[in-house]
């Protein structure tokens, strides 16, 4: 099932989207609430209603009415939280190895993740992005999970029961911020901040249950082969995929629940896979070629990340109109 949440005027509403249609949960069942939140507050019982429907819609068995007017937004445009891991070691190896300094040994003994702002989420659509963002403006192609129920010190042994389903995740980055407030041995913040993009929709674990495959020896949980690729004004710039993850998204939840609550709709991003990124890539090309020509974000490019069974996002950025700078506000 692909969940969707979409805008009619100036109401959100959800979804279930099939072959390409929209059709509203809430007037197929009245059980079912009208929003993401509230629906994956009802844990498996909503979930197995909306299946339900789903099915139903889909066999021919209930004639539901297709939306027509309609805006696209994030699958859970209000998250509870939005956590990012860093669970591709290629990604973190070829990074450092860039910056000229050795891998670093913690990697492969725990998961890690940062708290990114779960009020700048967005889906589809125009990115805009501040002066200082174009300071080395950046793209991350990952994966990510919504949380689908409440959960306390889950071990990875029985966290994905707790994935309601996933998304595709483009952890937009402003490099130059991101850099200079992380000599502090704080952040990623205001790097980061600006937008998180996931969609377009949520995809439930069933759907991807055919690309499942063993996880890397020595781990726990769920790893599916789900190709993934990002396209940049219709150029591939990177591809990898999601079999590649070192630590699971069981692993990441194990160490986000310890002694503290998950909840029905927290956002957990996997990181970025190999070669995701501009960072890389051009640390990688520079490596190799010191005449290498360095590539970011521009206004008006168009950011399109796919991966199998999730479907693809697409945006464009665009610049405020504005000239305000906080890095021009630094003191000398």
């Amino acid at each position: 099932m692909k969940l969707v949440s979409y805008k009619t005027e100036d109401r959100e509403h959800l979804g279930v989207y099939i072959n390409g249609h929209i059709y509203n949960l809430n007037s197929c069942d009245k059980l079912l609430p009208d929003n993401m939140n509230e629906f994956l507050q009802g844990g498996d019982v909503l979930m197995e209603r909306a299946k339900k429907v789903d099915a139903q819609i889909k066999n021919g068995s209930f004639e539901a009415k297709e939306e027509i007017f309609y805006e696209i937004l994030a699958p859970v445009p209000h998250p509870t939280s939005c956590r990012d891991g860093y669970a591709f070691r290629q990604h973190v190896a070829a990074a450092r190895r860039n910056r000229k300094v050795e891998m670093i040994p913690q990697f492969d003994e725990y998961p890690i993740f940062y708290f990114t702002n779960h009020n700048a989420i967005q889906g589809t659509g125009d990115i805009e992005c501040m002066p200082d963002h174009f300071e080395k403006l950046d793209f991350e192609l990952e994966l990510a999970i919504v949380i689908g129920k409440k959960g306390r010190n889950v071990t990875a042994a029985e966290a994905d029961e707790y994935i309601a389903g996933y998304m595709v995740m483009n952890d937009m980055s402003a490099r130059t911020l991101q850099m200079e407030e992380m000599l502090l041995n704080l952040g990623p913040a205001k790097g980061k901040d600006f937008s998180t993009v996931i969609g377009p929709w949520l995809v439930t674990p069933d759907e991807i249950e055919q690309y499942k495959v063993a996880p890397k020896d020595g781990h726990t949980g769920n790893a599916y082969n789900l190709k993934m690729t990002c396209r940049v004004n219709g150029i591939e710039v990177s591809k990898g995929n999601a079999a590649d993850m070192d630590w699971t998204f069981a692993e990441i939840i194990e160490r986000c629940a310890y002694g503290v609550d998950i909840l029905p709709g927290d956002v957990i991003g996997s990181g970025t896979v190999g070669t995701g990124c501009f960072l890389e890539l051009n640390g990688t090309g520079l490596l190799n070629d010191p005449n290498y020509n360095s590539q970011w974000l521009q206004p008006g490019d168009v950011v399109e990340m796919e991966i199998t069974g999730l479907g693809a996002l697409t945006n464009t950025i665009i610049k405020a109109n504005t000239d305000f700078s906080i890095l021009g506000l630094k003191k000398k």
